[in-house]
């Protein structure tokens, strides 16, 4: 075990001075026992695989110890939460311990989730039980194998000792990894108070970090704007066309830096049917998977709202121009939104190029996949293995799925389309099989995780799920029940947040 491979810490957040933080330590744990790390991803963060298993680098995911060079911090913001306002939030129940510098030369957070309580718990004990860390490890992971910015996990530790909610539940540490974890919110808790200073050094250091090229524009806060836009089109564009629903869109749940954060009450949908909900307080539909790109359109208001006392750099900047500018920017989030998702749809679909008339062709088909109850993920896989029915393939989803008789008409449709394509059939089923997954994290399989490690400390289908997940399109027939859709007595209706 090399002790350089150890992490090297460079905490640029730490260092920008203003009310972004309260310093906090991490709470310790009483026994912390390994769960899993993530080895890649270590190595991405040059830190040492070896390190990170060994009882000093447990003991760092567990908030046992700090390491040297880290500066742990709670950070704070606020939020919309269901549409309504809450003026401080913060993490309640997480602490950053640093920044990483990547062998991509990215610069990464480690954050300690179920950390224990800081300054922003409002009255929480800021620890988290089992099942939402392994929740959110699978998910996490799950969605950066489908190739969905999001944060990532580097490692998960029990802690030794119990957590009460509605019932005792054995505790654990979820160990986060983020491009930073500045969010929409953040900007709206310094906006509220009127403090322009904190918005113009939090926009001057997103701009350096996630930004740069918009230093360099005539007016950078703008620049910043619509860049954030333009990844937040992108993201929700990949979540809808994979079914994933996330089931809290808050406004302190959208990261500027364009990643899918908060793997609480979310899940993929089975059956087709954009009216889904998972949250178990979403009593309305808010969240529901078909309103996702109007809430993402949403937060972005509340983004470009709290960002109007710097938006006109002009030297006669006025109320009215700033409204303007920012007006101008958020109009342009539902084309974005559409290009990107219909630029998707081609390759969900086997085409070299998305035509007006093919919007007909797909809405017809998830008309279909509704009326029949048609689960979301193999039907579309299905329909790739279709595409070239001349080639051989060994391992099909046949068994598990196969178009009955309502979707004669719109296959033929969809036949004639690709008959027109100029794609060799083998190109485009290499193309669709990239876009269409057989296995997504199912809510059924995750419970199923959850429940083996709390009910007997058993992580072994864990493993064997995160495993899986890593190739979400090799089809393997020996693993086809991560592939099924859950049964009736095993479905999942609603998650919980349960930190």
């Amino acid at each position: 075990m090399s002790e350089s491979r150890s992490p090297v810490f460079d905490n640029s957040f730490a260092r920008l001075s203003g009310p972004f933080y309260t310093a906090q330590a991490p709470s310790s744990v009483p026994n912390p026992g390994l769960i899993r790390i993530n080895t890649a991803l270590a190595e991405q963060l040059n830190i040492s695989p070896d390190w990170l298993a060994s009882p000093e680098g447990i003991a760092t995911m567990a908030g046992n110890h700090v390491p040297d060079g880290a500066q742990s911090l709670a950070a704070v913001y606020a939020g919309h939460q269901f549409g309504g306002w809450n003026p401080q939030l913060g993490d309640g129940r997480a602490v950053l311990l640093g920044e990483l510098i990547g062998t991509d030369g990215v610069r990464y957070d480690w954050q300690l989730k179920g950390s224990g309580r800081t300054p922003y718990s409002r009255g929480g004990d800021g620890k988290s039980p089992l099942g939402p860390v392994l929740r959110e490890y699978i998910l996490c992971e799950a969605m950066a194998a489908l190739g969905v910015p999001t944060t990532r996990a580097l490692g998960a530790v029990t802690s030794g000792e119990m957590v009460f909610r509605d019932q005792g539940l054995p505790g654990a540490v979820f160990s986060r990894v983020a491009q930073s974890h500045i969010r929409v919110g953040t900007m709206q808790f310094f906006a509220a108070r009127r403090d322009n200073e904190a918005l113009q050094t939090l926009s001057d250091y997103l701009i350096q970090r996630h930004f740069p090229d918009a230093a360099e524009a005539e007016n950078p806060v703008l620049a910043m704007l619509n860049k954030i836009i333009s990844r937040q089109a992108s993201l929700i564009a990949k979540w809808q066309s994979i079914g994933f629903i996330h089931g809290v869109m808050n406004t302190d749940n959208m990261l500027l830096c364009g990643e899918t954060i908060d793997y609480g009450p979310c899940a993929f949908m089975d059956s087709y049917d954009p009216a889904t909900v998972f949250s178990s307080i979403d009593h309305n539909g808010r969240y529901a998977y078909g309103n996702q790109p109007s809430i993402a359109h949403w937060n972005l208001i509340q983004l470009a709202q709290a960002l109007l006392p710097i938006l006109d750099n002009s030297a006669t900047a006025d109320d009215d121009r700033a409204v303007a500018i920012a007006q101008e920017a958020i109009n342009a989030f539902p084309a974005q939104f559409l290009t990107a998702y219909q630029t998707i749809i081609k390759d969900k679909l086997g085409l070299s190029e998305f035509k007006d008339s093919d919007d007909a062709l797909f809405q017809t088909l998830l008309s279909i996949m509704e009326a029949q109850k048609s689960d979301f993920t193999l039907c579309f896989r299905r329909l790739a293995e279709l595409s070239n029915e001349t080639a051989c393939i060994n391992s099909s989803v046949r068994e598990l799925f196969e178009f009955n008789e309502a979707f004669t008409p719109c296959l033929q449709q969809w036949r004639q389309r690709i008959s027109e394509d100029p794609q060799s059939p083998a190109q485009r089923q290499t193309q669709m099989f990239a876009a269409n997954p057989v296995f997504i994290p199912r809510n059924h399989l995750v419970q199923e995780a959850i429940a083996a490690a709390e009910q007997n400390g058993d992580f072994s289908f864990f493993n064997q799920l995160v495993d899986v997940l890593a190739k979400p399109g090799e089809f393997d027939p020996t693993k086809s029940r991560y592939a099924m859709p859950a049964k009736p007595e095993q479905q999942v209706h609603q998650t919980f947040c349960g930190t």
